[in-house]
């Protein structure tokens, strides 16, 4: 009973053994792998740096290894700097994929809408206007156009006032009785006849808001240079 313990135990230990020999074995052909890779790289690396020295040398450029040196440690201690730079461009490039589509559908609303506007007219009244803005350059001086500025405000309210539906029809009625008359053709009236004209209702009416048109006109002027 005894011997068939030793020889399990026996058993046991060879199995061990054999174990820790291919553990063995394993480490040493990674080791020879990793000796191998290292003399590649060694060697792939002499060739990398005499290739960029005789190419350096070529250009004339001079290296001085304290500048290397420093140069190294500097990116050394500036890891996690560079480490950060990386993220931030990554996100930067997660960012423009994901608006990616978003732009090329603003670009494609922008190219419709550019046609719409071309088909409206819009860049032709804009090129009109340029030779506008070009006539103005052209015919006022540097001091015409400051003193249009500060009284842009006036001719604001100006042509706000003239633009109110009665005046614009005052206006328009205006111009529609001069378009009617014909300067070749008036009338002659007799100095009786015009002091009957004047004596009438719509005389003394026209001859009243005259009057008081020119009063308020100036009473207007009056406070406007009290105010200046």
């Amino acid at each position: 009973m005894s011997d068939k313990i030793i020889q399990t135990q026996i058993n046991e230990i060879n199995n061990k053994l054999d174990l820790v020999i291919q553990y063995v074995n394993d480490q040493r052909l990674k080791g020879d792998m990793v000796e191998d890779l290292v003399q590649d790289l060694s060697i792939i690396g002499k060739d990398a740096f005499q290739s960029a020295v005789i190419e350096l040398d070529r250009q004339g450029v001079e290296l001085d290894p304290e500048e290397i040196k420093v140069l190294l440690v500097k990116m050394i201690k500036n890891a996690n700097n560079f480490s950060q730079v990386l993220n931030t461009f990554e996100s930067m490039l997660d960012l423009m994929k994901d608006l990616g589509p978003i732009s090329h559908e603003i670009i494609i609303d922008l190219i419709y809408k550019l046609q719409a506007f071309e088909q409206k007219g819009y860049f032709e009244f804009l090129t009109t206007l340029t030779k506008v803005f070009d006539n103005i350059v052209v015919h006022y001086s540097k001091e015409e156009v400051e003193l249009l500025a500060d009284n842009v405000v006036t001719i604001l309210d100006t042509v706000k006032n003239l633009t109110q539906p009665d005046m614009l029809q005052a206006i328009n009625n205006a111009v529609n009785i001069y378009k009617d008359l014909d300067p070749t053709n008036v009338p002659e009236i007799t100095l009786w006849k015009t002091i009957r004209i004047l004596n009438s209702p719509e005389m003394r009416k026209g001859f009243g808001f005259v009057i008081t048109f020119l009063r308020s006109l100036t009473s207007r002027q009056r406070i406007n240079n009290h105010n200046v």
